[in-house]
């Protein structure tokens, strides 16, 4: 069983940067990707940025493209995802999330990231 504990979400200016971090608590070794979602108001939530854990491919939203950078150090059960040159349409909540081998994926509960212009 894994569970996840998002921090790090808050208030930028445009232009600016936040890091938000996810730790991880349970199997490590049941994780096999690495994931950064968010949810806008009145909208679904959509993928940003993966990463899978053991040979560290990455991909990106075209919208985060050169902005966002998704890492994680698995062994230490840490995830984190650096967010550049932000723009008020980043404005969200932003979920990690973790894709286990055999069971369902497991999901953090959200933080609130608030980008004005």
């Amino acid at each position: 069983q894994v569970q996840l504990v998002e921090s790090g979400g808050g208030l930028a200016q445009a232009g600016g940067s936040l890091r938000l971090s996810c730790e991880v608590f349970g199997t490590v070794s049941s994780i096999v990707n690495i994931a950064w979602y968010r949810q806008q108001p009145g909208k679904q939530r959509e993928l940003v940025a993966t990463i899978t854990t053991e040979e560290g491919i990455t991909d990106y939203a075209d919208y985060v493209k050169g902005r966002f950078t998704i890492s994680t150090d698995i062994l230490r059960g840490t995830m984190d995802l650096q967010m550049n040159s932000l723009k008020p349409e980043d404005t969200a909540v932003y979920f990690c999330n973790a894709g286990l081998r055999d069971s369902s994926p497991a999901w953090g509960q959200g933080t609130q990231v608030t980008v004005s212009s």
